[in-house]
Order: structure tokens, then sequence, then C-alpha cells
């Protein structure tokens, strides 16, 4: 099976939503690394459990911000980023109804609004990727 790449011209859009996703992604991280605490004692989760979360976060923003910047921008890898997206947006809703984390009332209303961001980068990227297929 050959692999399919995306021509650069039909991909404006998707290297916008990807890169967008990646600053986002990557700024959370930074936040929750260098101010567990403060983040911790505002929105409820543990400072432990938030470095964990932001070292994960910078890492998976880095390697979003690598798929945007190439030139041929792989529909797997693009649909692997809109999986994790999905699976990250159920997540968060799951620990708020659940209340597996321990969030706080601002930490539950973050986790929803944070939630609903990542949403809309999957969708942006869903539209992005039929986009740069189109003919």
């Amino acid at each position: 099976m050959t692999a399919v790449t995306i021509t650069t011209d039909r991909m404006k859009f998707l290297r916008l939503a990807l890169a967008a996703d990646a600053v986002v992604t990557g700024g959370n991280g930074l936040v929750y690394l260098a101010f567990a605490g403060p983040v911790g004692d505002l929105l409820g989760p543990d400072a432990g459990l938030l470095r964990g979360i932001g070292v994960f976060l910078l890492a998976y923003g880095a390697a979003v911000g690598l798929l945007a910047a190439r030139r041929d921008i792989s529909p797997a890898a693009t649909k692997a980023v809109i999986a994790v997206n999905i699976v990250w947006t159920l997540a968060s809703i799951a620990a708020v109804v659940t209340g597996a984390i321990g969030f706080s009332t601002m930490g539950a209303i973050w986790a929803i609004a944070q939630a609903l961001v990542v949403a809309g980068f999957a969708e942006l990227q869903i539209m992005g990727l039929r986009k740069s297929r189109a003919n």
C-alpha cells in the first residue's frame, strides 16, 4: 500500500488548524508545568497530576507542531491527532461527571471549556483534511 500525502496548495487550512492546536496545547502544558501549585489550588487537581499532564501536553503539542510544519501532511497522522483530541474531549467530560480528578467548581468549568476547545480543533482538523483532499 502506498502512503498518501496531501499537496501543499490544498493544506493551508489543515496546517493552520494543526498549528493552532499545537500552540494552545503547548501553552497549556507550559502553564501546568510552571504553575502546577497555584493552578491546582484554583482548579482542584493535585500539582503532581498537573505536572504529568503538562509534560504530556508539551510533548503532544510539539508533535502536532512538527506535523503542521511538514511539507506534506500525512492524512494518517492527522487522523491520529483528531482521534487523540476526541479522546481528550471525552475524558475531560468524564472526569468532570465522575469527580475522579477532584475538580473545584472553577476546575469543572475550565475542564468543560477546554474540552470544547479541543473538540473544536478536532472539527477544524476534520474540515481541513476534507478540504485538502478536495479536487
